[in-house]
């Protein structure tokens, strides 16, 4: 119980922006609404610099669980910083994203357990998937 007490007293660096930069990925690309809004409800909490966290990112252990992933998963993609990025690369995000949305490993089952409003339905895969593709074979 002590330990739980003291690992309180350890913050996590949080992952909040209100600056939504030029290169974002919403702001360079014709983005429909609904692919919009099925990206930022199952992405952009692990994949921007703007996280909406739960009351339980207060609470260590779980907030270092929270901060890992959330690090890790801006290092692989970071939608705000989309248009910095070359066409090659983009294309090859474009590519992985597709993949791991296909193959139902986007968004992680752990962050769907408890956001259960980010897990993508049939519908919004199909949306989201033929918008990327579109974008992909548009660069």
């Amino acid at each position: 119980m002590i330990a739980f007490v003291v690992i309180q007293f350890f913050p996590v660096d949080y992952n909040q922006s209100e600056i939504v930069p030029q290169t974002d990925f919403m702001l360079v690309n014709k983005v429909p609404a609904t692919v919009e809004q099925s990206l930022r409800v199952s992405c952009y909490d692990c994949h921007s610099n703007n996280t909406n966290y739960p009351w339980y990112s207060k609470i260590q252990p779980s907030a270092w669980y929270l901060e890992h992933h959330i690090k890790e998963g801006k290092a692989e993609l970071n939608f705000n910083e989309w248009d910095d990025l070359s066409d090659r690369r983009k294309t090859s995000k474009l590519r992985s994203i597709i993949s791991q949305i296909e193959d139902g490993e986007m968004p992680l089952d752990s962050y769907t357990l408890i956001h259960w409003n980010a897990k993508l339905d049939t519908v919004a895969k199909t949306q989201i998937i033929e918008y990327l593709q579109r974008l992909k074979d548009n660069l």
